[in-house]
């Protein structure tokens, strides 16, 4: 069960996303759910995805909401910085932040 505030899920960036995959797939034998052709899931330990959009330069950990609004609200109180309003995308909603020390994260909801 996911619970809020915790890891759930790890981006990476991919400048080119078949030889990423080739290159985890034949080192460590992972495999991946492609959503289109600039993003490549997988779940191997930890899920995450690989994604070549520049809104992910580096990598990004992603926190889990229930309540994806009054998270956000939580993050701004405690002096984060909100970089990308919530936003839609393909199985739930998210928003991004940056931390006080300048690391980016985002957290998600499937609602």
């Amino acid at each position: 069960m996911r619970e809020d505030g915790k890891l759930d899920y790890l981006e990476l960036p991919a400048t080119d996303l078949a030889a990423h995959k080739a290159f985890y797939a034949q080192a460590f034998g992972w495999s991946f759910q492609d959503y289109g052709p600039a993003y490549a899931a997988f779940s191997e330990g930890l899920d995450g995805g690989f994604t070549p959009d520049a809104m992910t330069p580096k990598p990004l950990p992603v926190l889990y909401a229930h309540d994806l609004e009054a998270m956000q609200a939580k993050v701004e109180a405690a002096g984060g910085d909100i970089t990308h309003a919530i936003f839609d995308f393909p199985g739930g909603r998210r928003f991004h932040f940056r931390d006080p020390s300048g690391n980016d994260l985002a957290v998600w909801s499937e609602k």
